[in-house]
């Protein structure tokens, strides 16, 4: 039992130190951050344009009260009147996020299969030919070779 413990400490520790939870906390963290930053560019620079556009509306207070009592100036002066109120401004910002986020990722995607694929042709390119084949015995011998090891003839 001891020694089964044991065994899976040093996995855990190999799990955790190899970089699989390093890297996946970096990535969390850096998500975070990320997911902070859209909903900046949503919230304080693309929704303000957009509500403009229609008429002055802030998207933030668009709320329907289940009461039916839509009377309040805000979501947040309706919500401490302590109705239920469904928010469809906070919903639509929230899809813009998702959909800015969604590009973002596939932008990303992108260009790490170009880069990938940068990469693969000039592995293919570095990769020449090392052997060839004797025309008497078939034989896979050296490129550089002038006589073949298996049926020494001359090649």
């Amino acid at each position: 039992m001891l020694n089964r413990v044991k065994r899976w400490s040093d996995e855990f520790k190999t799990f955790a130190i190899k970089g699989n939870v390093i890297d996946m906390a970096v990535g969390i963290i850096i998500g975070a951050a990320f997911g902070k930053v859209v909903n900046s560019i949503v919230a304080d620079i693309i929704m303000p344009p957009i509500g403009w556009l229609m008429g002055k509306v802030d998207f933030t207070n668009l709320y329907i009260s289940l009461s039916g009592n839509n009377d309040y100036p805000t979501l947040a002066a309706a919500q401490a009147a302590g109705e239920t109120t469904i928010n469809y401004g906070l919903f639509i910002n929230t899809i813009i996020n998702f959909v800015i986020v969604a590009f973002a990722v596939f932008l990303l995607i992108k260009f790490i299969n170009k880069l990938r694929a940068t990469v693969e042709k000039k592995e293919e390119v570095v990769e020449e030919a090392t052997t060839k084949e004797c025309p008497k015995c078939f034989s896979t011998i050296n490129i550089n070779a002038t006589k073949c090891p298996y049926c020494t003839s001359d090649i």
